[in-house]
């Protein structure tokens, strides 16, 4: 039966598919096994995940046949947030599952390398597990030991990936950025973490061009005092510079890899928040915990296994790369791509797909929105027949991008919109392969993920806006900032808002079937007259405006009461910003949000500012707009370009001489 409220799904997966989903005899064995329901599809199990947090989380352990060297004497020895400690006395290794798969199926790509010439290249399991045993070996005798730092300045290639596993082999803390990363963002990153080892690139190519990256390196080996070694990769071709090692000789050697036996709260990597204002917060997830909630979500919520090959756009510096990876855990080919997402055309990302007969396709709302408006035909120009599941995540998937997904690459499509975060590397609501997809909609909260939408009284909601919390610990969560030695930092990041319960910062709505709608971040919320509404809301209507390339909007307090909430636009070439553009906009905004959410100005930019992985700057620049200085409103090393940060700065000075000076357009 369907409703206005509650419309029929533009997808539902067929008795077969349902039958054959991982997810589907998951539920049945742990129904034989661990007490979870037999009856009531992933509801049923869902409930259970939360309900019996332990079982579920000894199940997933079961179920996937992780290697416990020592045995733990509980599954969660105390449920505090944060502090909650899983598998206590267990002792385990990431690498070694990671390779498990070359036992097997030695022959077998592990990894598909594809550059800008959009040829795949092949990497066994065998080759791959050799060379981890190589590296660490090296890395041993460089005397890197169990929780030192290990750092690449690395594109999404195979070399980052075998660096990577050598570092977790030898129970060191793998970090990472990407070679576009500017040297003060790099050091903004490492110098945190003092790293004692790093892997680097003597340059990388997008769009066509060699970018060098030598003069970056060198400066990187100057201010990171606490290197003992650097590792070259000549993906240029160039010599390696004085004192570096050559890769081809610290992964020569035919060595079996030796795997450290760390504890499940041992440090595996550091991630970065985008760290928009002060230094980037440099989160450490464990080995334990990391292995356990990509089992469970690449495993079950991707519906990963051996014959799967799994593609997400993604760079080395946002958590979305340590996911790809993490896609070996279930022995699935892993396809790198490295380059640009758009060359040479807009279609690149969909050729990939089809040279790489990729299962599952990862890549952002973003990108699917720029597909469309560049009318791009996916399944008329290549053979996506291998393709079962477009998954999105970064930024809210718009409805339009559901239905033109639907239309353009296939009825019979899998859409998973997900959102989860770096801060637990991983997602909180996403893809759930037995259940319906209906049009901007998150299927369903993810196992063993306690998600809720509440009020600021901590009330949970149903059909309303509330704040994304998380009510009991997931194991993926943070083991710790580094140098934040007593924790404040932390607490005040997810636990200041409501205490014990992780507060994520975004603006959720759990429908009454289920599913989740994100509205964007609550930090930049737009509140007027008590609506509240997220600013996804607002590009999603304004930006199926042909004219429209990106819009960021904001809505600022202003100290005499007022509500000041502008609207900038970045056009596309040969587009003006005239009165009847203007008008269409209100219009839009009027017709499909709300009456109280047409802005008050139509503001012309020269580009819309985002994160160094591709987020709108919303934050920021609302400090800036009140009157806050560039240099404390922002870190600089986090944004892509500094330079848009200043026609806002401008901005706020000549609005300063009173609420309309500087506007252009009027109140709608």
């Amino acid at each position: 039966m369907t409703s206005a409220a509650n419309p029929a799904p533009l997808w539902q997966p067929d008795p077969d598919r349902i039958a054959a989903a991982r997810i589907t005899r998951f539920q049945a064995w742990a129904a034989e096994r661990h007490g979870a329901p037999a009856e009531g599809g992933y509801a049923a199990l869902h409930r259970w995940s939360i309900d019996e947090l332990e079982t579920f989380w000894r199940a997933v352990a079961e179920w996937f046949d992780v290697r416990f060297s020592t045995p733990y004497e509980r599954v969660l020895a105390d449920r505090a947030m944060p502090g909650a400690r899983w598998f206590p006395g267990a002792t385990i290794n990431y690498a070694e599952h990671a390779l498990r798969a070359a036992e097997e199926r030695p022959h077998d790509p592990a990894l598909l390398h594809v550059d800008e010439t959009h040829e795949p290249t092949p990497i066994s399991w065998s080759e791959l597990r050799r060379q981890v045993g190589a590296l660490a070996d090296e890395l041993r005798a460089l005397g890197v030991r169990p929780g030192d730092r290990v750092s690449g300045y690395l594109p999404n290639i195979p070399q980052a990936v075998t660096a990577l596993l050598a570092t977790a082999a030898v129970g060191a803390v793998w970090t990472s950025c990407a070679p576009d990363f500017g040297a003060r963002s790099v050091l903004d990153r490492f110098q945190q973490v003092e790293p004692v080892v790093l892997f680097t690139v003597d340059g990388y190519r997008y769009g066509g061009k060699e970018h060098d990256r030598t003069d970056t390196v060198a400066e990187l080996r100057r201010e990171l005092p606490t290197l003992r070694a650097v590792i070259h990769i000549p993906l240029l071709g160039t010599e390696a510079p004085e004192g570096a090692l050559d890769w081809s000789a610290v992964t020569s050697a035919d060595v079996e890899p030796v795997f450290e036996q760390v504890t499940f709260d041992h440090p595996l990597w550091v991630l970065y928040s985008s760290g928009t204002t002060g230094l980037p917060k440099a989160i450490v997830q464990s080995q334990g915990g990391i292995l356990l909630e990509h089992f469970k979500q690449i495993g079950l919520h991707c519906d990963l296994g051996p014959e799967d090959r799994f593609f997400w756009y993604t760079s080395t510096g946002w958590m979305m790369w340590n996911f790809l990876v993490s896609g070996l855990l279930t022995g699935t080919t892993v396809v790198l791509y490295d380059g640009s997402p758009g060359y040479p055309d807009t279609a690149a990302q969909w050729r990939i797909a089809e040279r790489t007969k990729a299962t599952l396709f990862g890549t952002s709302a973003a990108y699917v929105m720029a597909c469309r408006k560049a009318e791009v035909h996916p399944s008329r120009d290549f053979d996506l027949s291998a393709v079962k599941c477009v998954a999105t995540t970064g930024s809210p998937l718009p409805p339009d991008a559901f239905r033109w997904l639907h239309d353009e690459v296939a009825d019979d499509l899998w859409i998973a919109s997900v959102s989860g975060g770096t801060d637990v590397c991983s997602c909180f609501a996403g893809a759930v392969p037995t259940l319906p997809v209906h049009i901007g909609e998150l299927q369903a909260a993810c196992l063993g993920t306690d998600l809720q939408a509440w009020d600021p009284q901590g009330k949970p909601l149903i059909g309303e806006v509330g704040e994304l919390v998380v009510t009991n610990p997931m194991p993926s969560m943070p083991i710790r900032f580094w140098n934040d030695p007593d924790g404040s930092r932390y607490r005040e990041s997810y636990f200041e808002m409501f205490p014990g319960v992780w507060r994520h910062g975004d603006w959720i709505t759990i429908t009454d079937h289920g599913s989740v709608v994100i509205h964007g971040r609550s930090d930049s919320t737009l509140n007027r007259q008590g609506v509240r509404m997220g600013s996804a809301d607002i590009y999603e209507a304004v930006e199926r405006l042909p004219e429209i390339r990106e819009s960021l909007v904001i809505g600022l307090e202003e100290p005499d009461g007022g509500y000041w909430m502008p609207l900038f636009v970045h056009l596309v070439d040969g587009a003006t910003l005239d009165d009847d553009l203007r008008a269409r906009i209100k219009r839009t905004i009027r017709e499909q949000l709300s009456p109280r959410h047409v802005p008050d100005d139509i503001i012309e930019v020269p580009g819309v500012p985002h994160t160094l992985t591709g987020k709108r700057i919303e934050v920021p620049v609302k400090r800036l707009l009140q009157g806050t200085a560039l240099t404390k409103a922002v870190n600089p090393g986090s944004v892509d370009n500094l330079e848009l940060l200043r026609f806002y700065e401008n901005l706020a000075r000549t609005r300063g001489s009173g609420p309309s000076a500087g506007q252009s357009g009027s109140p709608g």
